[in-house]
């Protein structure tokens, strides 16, 4: 696998892959790029993340999506914002195209991926 770079599976293990809905999307004073996601992750609570997918989606389109998150990703501040997360996309190598990966049955929040 060229140009891959690979982990181990204990590594693998360490993340914690969930489901999360939108609840919120919100303007980001200064941020071209980001919204301020507000999502409802059942047992984990309310998560706010900042994504950088504002020139894809529209908060209207971006409400009651189920996605999937990295939640025990390290909080960082992005601009004045703690954003306690990342969400999953794919993206095309020029950024061209961004999808986010959603789920496609209804399952509750919070629930694993694995």
């Amino acid at each position: 696998m060229e140009g891959i770079k690979t982990i181990s599976f204990p590594d693998f293990e360490k993340l914690d892959l969930r489901v999360a809905e939108i609840k919120k999307a919100e303007e980001i004073e200064g941020a071209d790029k980001l919204w301020k996601l507000t999502l409802d992750v059942d047992e984990l609570g309310k998560r706010i993340i900042c994504a950088g997918i504002k020139n894809y989606y529209s908060k209207e389109e971006l409400k009651g999506k189920k996605i999937i998150i990295v939640a025990n990703l390290e909080p960082r501040k992005m601009k004045g914002i703690l954003s306690e997360g990342m969400l999953l996309a794919a993206s095309t190598e020029s950024n061209e195209n961004i999808n986010l990966l959603t789920i496609d049955k209804n399952i509750e929040n919070g629930s694993k991926i694995s």
